[in-house]
């Protein structure tokens, strides 16, 4: 099977190189780096969310949002959290090489974003990530 859109491809990646991070490993278990919607029933966790790319002849632009969640008063694990997911999926291939993927090859990808949410009607602080990758079909 051919794959077309990346989006399923980078999303399997993302979670590989997080529970690879030995810096978030000590915040999140690996078992909670889920695809997942919603408020969490379990924390802290990392739920690898919405995805979009963007597609043109010769390569395409994906993006993933991903979402931290802890049960905390504030915002520090959360912090701590992200700046390690930010960590985690910085790729250049310049400097590191490229990463391959199912169907595709990853040349950069890196945080474009990120942001910090407080829940008023409950004890959870919420990280927003926003992903973004260059990929590049490969030959099958």
């Amino acid at each position: 099977m051919t794959v077309s859109d990346p989006s399923l491809s980078l999303q399997k990646a993302i979670r590989e190189r997080l529970i690879a991070s030995p810096e978030l490993m000590a915040l999140v278990q690996a078992d909670h780096v889920i695809d997942a919607n919603g408020r969490p029933e379990i924390t802290p966790a990392v739920y690898i969310g919405e995805g979009q790319s963007v597609l043109r002849r010769f390569d395409a632009t994906t993006y993933a949002t991903l979402h931290v969640w802890f049960a905390e008063p504030g915002l520090v694990q959360c912090k701590e959290a992200v700046s390690a997911v930010v960590t985690a999926l910085r790729i250049d291939a310049q400097a590191d090489g490229v990463l391959p993927i199912d169907g595709f090859t990853v040349l950069d990808m890196q945080a474009t974003q990120t942001r910090y949410l407080r829940d008023p009607q409950g004890p959870y602080s919420h990280g927003i990530v926003t992903v973004a990758a260059i990929v590049k079909p490969r030959a099958a």
